[in-house]
């Protein structure tokens, strides 16, 4: 009886933990944004790792898909982006209004996308809108992607001599993994001594 009291406790708290990194680790994999307007879709991808950084050039692109998977190319596109700080109120002009030029990212060829300063932290919204420029058979679009903009790396030297690094937005996801799991071996270890 003593035995299968302690191994339901093992399988107890090792299912805790697995849901408990699992859970912690969700965020890292769920990295590109994606949303859909009539027959589009699109996925937003920010380089690096999708986190944009103030004064910083990023590389944005937008994987453009049709109802039924066919990727849509920027030269089958007339497509415009727009971007705004946040809040902002309707009509009001746009904050910038990068050209698209295409680009050749992961397996598509051809997609929409840019490079984009965001000239300060905060909340963006990147506005995609498009038609087809050619005899393409989908409607037109209007997607909305809403960013969070980091501070970027300084630019002064430092009187050390060393640059300064932005802290990698990933770290502190897996120092509080670390920490939660070893508290629960921690908790776990000490129970099993005490019986």
């Amino acid at each position: 009886m003593l035995i299968k009291a302690t191994k339901y406790r093992y399988k107890r708290i090792f299912y805790f933990l697995f849901i408990l990194i699992t859970a912690t680790l969700t965020n890292i994999v769920n990295a590109h944004t994606v949303k859909v307007s009539n027959d589009i879709g699109a996925t937003l991808h920010i380089e690096p790792k999708d986190q944009a950084r103030a004064g910083e050039a990023a590389p944005v692109w937008f994987a453009l898909t049709q109802k039924g998977g066919r990727y849509v190319p920027l030269r089958d596109c007339n497509c415009h982006l727009a971007i705004y700080a946040q809040p902002h109120t309707p009509g009001e002009p746009a904050l910038l209004e990068p050209p698209l030029k295409p680009m050749n990212v992961e397996r598509y060829e051809g997609i929409p996308g840019a490079e984009i300063t965001f000239p300060k932290p905060g909340v963006y919204e990147l506005e995609l809108t498009g038609k087809p420029s050619t005899g393409e058979n989908w409607q037109p679009f209007e997607l909305k992607f809403e960013v969070i903009v980091a501070q970027g790396m300084e630019k002064t030297a430092h009187t050390s001599g060393q640059s300064s690094k932005g802290l990698d937005p990933f770290k502190p996801v897996l120092i509080g993994a670390i920490i939660i799991s070893s508290i629960g071996i921690i908790v776990f270890l000490g129970n099993h001594r005490n019986k």
